[in-house]
């Protein structure tokens, strides 16, 4: 089992390293610290400048460093819709853990306000400090799951906050949690549904780059099981695979029984009430990883001339029936170009002459007709041609589809009598998937 899926069920915390999180930074896209959270003693800000350097020397937002080692301190720091979370540590703790940890964090925040941005946090700070507060115990994790959390700390609604501002009072509740000290923390007790139902999403994201002939450089997939269960009492659950050997690199669950998955590739596991992520998942064998997509296209630039030709078609290949939707397609061209003249057969095109990104919304691809995007490009006068020709970044979503071929057999219930209502849905997405021309 990997580090992340010990990380937060309390019950497993066996001999803890020695010292945790001391405090957490919250910096948002613009690099202003909008929140700060201290356990131990108070970490000054100035620590943050370590992180702002690595930040200025990254590429790209995601490239900052995960781990920057400081003179006194560590910073670990996971990027969640476009806020940093910077974790500060003053002694060597595995960064799985804190990673974990800080995904855990946004999570909670994203199921308490619906959405984890700059202003749902700012609009809930009372809420967000109480969280941090449950969440973390002296620097280390107490109650990370959202069941438990939700007894503790109740959800913000217009009508509890008009009323905690009249009387004074705070979302936090005056009990401790059923589920908190049993075995299985995870699941809150006593749990009634008038419907009961379990639904479960299989949501692969494909990153690939593609060369200039239509090989395959490389391909993996990364995917996730995310469940809604809404079951009356403590059912006991069992998740069964047609080809669950697929499988690589497999993250759990705290409530999923490990042993049984190892001798028989079962998922066995009492579920927690509402939504969670029962596994995740990586398939990195390229024979394995069927290629969606591919790009004819034809990019030009003549040396001396103030014209380059530009020529983009697009198609669906081994996507086994299902439709491609939602694609976009955007390329970096480069400086020299001044605009575009480009008429697309389908969808809606933008180029911007001050950042040279060109967008392209195709939407849905039609295997009759496929989209195509063909023009010329204008030239600065008197500019050397290219060192190389831009790469073509694709987005995309085929549903009903897992790439991987991975496909759910079966889901039974133990435990209770009554039939609930089951699901399964499978979505495939492009991560980052490159095609070089």
């Amino acid at each position: 089992m990997s580090d992340t899926t010990v990380l937060v069920s309390q019950s497993r915390l066996s001999s803890p390293p020695a010292k945790m999180i001391h405090s957490l930074f919250l910096v948002n896209s613009s690099g202003d610290i909008f929140l700060e959270k201290h356990w131990k003693s108070v970490v000054s800000r100035s620590v943050c400048d370590y992180f702002f350097e690595a930040q200025e020397r990254a590429s790209e937002p995601e490239n900052v460093p995960p781990v920057i080692p400081t003179p006194h301190h560590y910073l670990i720091s996971v990027l969640r819709h476009r806020i940093y979370f910077v974790a500060v540590i003053q002694s060597e703790v595995p960064p799985l853990f804190v990673i974990e940890f800080l995904h855990r964090v946004v999570d909670t925040f994203q199921d308490y306000f619906g959405v984890c941005t700059e202003a749902a946090i700012k609009d809930n700070v009372v809420v967000v400090y109480e969280l941090l507060e449950e969440m973390l115990d002296n620097g280390f994790p107490l109650a990370t799951e959202s069941n438990i959390l939700k007894e503790l700390i109740k959800p913000p609604t217009i009508l509890r906050t008009v009323v905690n501002t009249i009387t004074g009072s705070t979302n936090v509740g005056e009990q401790l949690p059923t589920g908190q000290l049993s075995v299985v923390p995870w699941r809150r007790t006593g749990v009634k549904y008038t419907n009961n139902e379990a639904y479960f999403d299989v949501v692969e994201e494909i990153d690939a780059i593609i060369d200039k002939s239509g090989s395959t450089i490389t391909a993996e997939i990364q995917g996730v099981i995310d469940a809604c269960v809404k079951l009356t009492g403590m059912p006991d659950l069992t998740l069964s695979f047609m080809n669950p050997r697929l499988l690589d690199d497999v993250s759990f669950h705290p409530c999923v029984r490990f042993k049984r998955w190892e001798a028989e590739r079962i998922l066995s596991f009492i579920p927690p009430d509402g939504n969670f992520r029962l596994l995740s998942y990586h398939v990195s064998c390229q024979n394995l990883v069927a290629i969606p997509v591919y790009v004819k296209h034809n990019i030009t630039f003549r040396e001396g001339s103030s014209q380059g030709r530009f020529e983009l078609t697009l198609g669906p290949k081994q996507t086994m029936g299902k439709g491609l939707e939602a694609v976009l397609i955007s390329s970096q061209l480069p400086r020299g170009v001044l605009n575009t003249n480009l008429n697309p057969s389908q969808g809606t095109y933008t180029f911007d002459p001050v950042t040279k990104l060109l967008s392209w919304d195709v939407g849905k691809i039609n295997p009759q007709k496929l989209p195509s995007l063909k023009g010329s490009m204008s030239l600065q006068a008197g500019a050397s041609k290219p060192d190389e020709n831009p790469t073509i970044n694709i987005q995309f979503k085929i549903q009903q589809s897992a790439l991987s071929g991975l496909k759910v057999n079966r889901l039974d219930m133990y435990g209770e009598k009554y039939k609930p209502f089951k699901g399964i849905k499978y979505m495939t997405k492009a991560g980052k998937f490159q095609v070089r021309t």
